[in-house]
């Protein structure tokens, strides 16, 4: 990582948004298909909760931290995987950071897919642009591949 990227939320996004869509994903309602991830927190060992926008592209589910490196990223890293909530269903999820090198392709298919919703925090990139934009972009926006707890690969 050669520069620490973070792009905070605004005061609405943290107060009013995130809570909003945290409050109705757990209650069954995913918008726009968005989960609530739950992933121990590094340091204090207790559960974090922050909605977020699964991506399932050729066959493999991704989670992609469009504001960059943030604290669930490094949450993420430090625990390995994590939990997914909708509703009364919680699924048990392995994760892997992807190097920077297989991102573009993730990258466009999540632009693809929220630009609508993210795609402000991608420095003018969207999803026809070039494999090059996208990799020279990809240290920013930390990427894990994630697996069923239970499943054996990775």
């Amino acid at each position: 990582m050669t520069e620490a990227h973070v792009l905070k939320p605004d005061r609405f996004t943290r107060r009013v948004l995130n809570p909003l869509v945290s409050w109705l994903t757990r209650r069954g309602v995913a918008v726009a298909g968005s989960r609530v991830l739950a992933v121990r927190g590094r340091k204090s060992g207790e559960w974090r909760r922050t909605p977020v926008n699964p991506l399932l592209h050729e066959g493999e589910r991704y989670l992609v931290a469009p504001r960059g490196h943030v604290q669930w990223t490094h949450n993420m890293r430090a625990a390995g995987g994590g939990e997914l909530h909708k509703g009364r269903r919680v699924e048990r999820f392995r994760a892997v950071e992807l190097a920077d090198e297989e991102k573009p392709e993730v990258l466009r298919a999540y632009l693809a897919k929220w630009s609508w919703e993210a795609g402000a925090f991608f420095g003018g990139l969207d999803a026809r642009s070039s494999r090059d934009d996208l990799l020279a972009a990809a240290h920013k926006h930390p990427v894990f591949r994630i697996t069923d707890a239970d499943d054996g690969t990775d």
